[in-house]
């Protein structure tokens, strides 16, 4: 493997950031990551010297035990860094002071608890949801709607490094030149011919309903204690996170957002628009034998400088666990672990986002995508959270059928490559 450290990153540098509020359990698990991975490193360098005079399958199983460990360890880090990034609802001591939302957070809650929609639906000009077979609902107040957000760009990858658009209608639709104005260079008395119009076409990203129905007991509901909004918004995160993420990396786009691995992908040297380009690993469903970790680095430069610097490498867990046992030529490790509590891995000093509906390295496989997602994929939540109350669905148990409207889609072509696990 070859490649200029001094082009546009130095492997031992590592991408800043900045947390705040770490708790003393993510700083010692942060500890406990470091410490694994310096005895990951030294048992994968003793596996790497052994290599080529015996087979040793006792420290083969040890590098891949300690792999293991690190990526259950990643997982704990994930989990206290979810846990703090959760902002804090409405309390005693941060209370609405607009009337109007006071009013709409107060008749949300009668109607919550009791089923009492008399304030809702007069405050509501409009209570049933767009399309044909409406199934009702009332909005959510708009504190709760934006703290299901916060939480949604929390623990959905893709969603926190994508643009986010919210619109008001059905479809947001984004204007683009397909071919531009011809340009040149005169002279200052030169004559100037006529430029041609640029041609315009337009992309749609339509947003589709996603839902999730949690269940509550009368007991629940009736506890003054309990804060419903904090109990609507954790029940329906987990839910709502999941199948957004599933629909931004492999959705059809029926019913729900295309994902940005449904595009046509063509090799990067027969890149046209509409299309994603791919690197090949050169071999079918596996790296390389020699230089594996060069694919990563044509991946990197096959974008352009502009998109490159704000590049961010996402793939799953076990692609992950494959690549941290490659090494530079001057012997560092390419991934390394979060430089500091509430951080995340890096790649070549590319921040990497992992998410677990990228496919596995196979045959034909694209595990890998790197790229400027924050220019190159743009998500679109429609404004409004609904909630439907349904006491008889279920019974004993008081159904909230929770909807929100979300589209997705790929926005500009050349800010995202795919590594394709094939021999080209």
């Amino acid at each position: 493997m070859s490649f200029d450290k001094n082009l546009d990153y130095d492997i031992n540098d590592t991408a800043p950031e900045h947390k705040s509020g770490i708790s003393s359990a993510a700083r010692g698990e942060h500890d406990a990551i470091m410490a694994m991975f310096e005895e990951f490193k030294a048992s994968n360098d003793e596996r790497l010297a052994s290599m080529g005079r015996r087979a040793d399958v006792l420290l083969d199983e040890k590098v891949d035990r300690i792999n293991g460990a690190l990526d259950a360890q990643m997982k704990r880090i994930d989990a206290l860094a979810l846990k703090s990034a959760r902002p804090v609802l409405e309390t005693s001591r941060t209370r609405i002071t607009d009337g109007a939302a006071r009013e709409h957070k107060s008749a949300f809650d009668a109607y919550v608890r009791q089923g009492d929609s008399g304030a809702l639906r007069m405050l509501e000009t409009k209570a049933m949801s767009a399309g044909s077979n409406a199934d009702g609902g009332y909005l959510v107040p708009a504190e709760l709607e934006h703290e299901i957000g916060q939480r949604l760009a929390a623990i959905s990858p893709i969603r926190a490094i994508s643009s986010v658009r919210e619109i008001s209608g059905s479809v947001y639709k984004k204007p683009f030149m397909t071919a531009g104005p011809a340009t040149g260079w005169v002279g200052e008395t030169d004559a100037r011919t006529q430029t041609a119009s640029p041609t315009l076409d337009a992309l749609s990203f339509p947003a589709m309903e996603l839902y999730a129905m949690p269940a509550a007991t009368a007991t629940l509901l009736d506890d003054s204690a309990v804060n419903i909004d904090e109990w609507i918004a954790s029940e329906v995160e987990l839910t709502f996170a999941v199948q957004e993420g599933a629909a931004f990396v492999n959705g059809d786009g029926s019913n729900k957002p295309k994902g940005f691995l449904n595009y046509t992908a063509v090799a990067n040297g027969s890149w046209s628009w509409g299309n994603l380009g791919y690197v090949a690993s050169g071999s079918a469903g596996a790296f390389p034998g020699s230089n594996p970790s060069d694919v990563l680095v044509d991946t990197i430069y096959a974008l352009k400088a502009g998109y490159r610097q704000n590049g961010t490498f996402v793939m799953n867990r076990k692609t992950q666990a494959a690549i941290r046992k490659f090494k530079d030529t001057g012997g560092a490790y390419l991934w390394q672990p979060p430089a500091q509590a509430g951080g995340r891995a890096s790649l070549m000093t590319f921040p990497l986002i992992e998410a677990e509906d990228m496919p596995d390295i196979g045959a034909n496989s694209l595990s890998i995508a790197f790229g400027d997602f924050r220019r190159g994929y743009l998500i679109v939540d429609r404004l409004g959270v609904r909630v439907l109350r349904d006491p008889y669905s279920a019974k004993p148990y008081v159904l909230f059928y929770t909807t929100k409207r979300v589209g997705g889609g790929v926005q500009d072509f050349d800010a995202i490559k795919l590594v394709k696990f094939a021999a080209s």
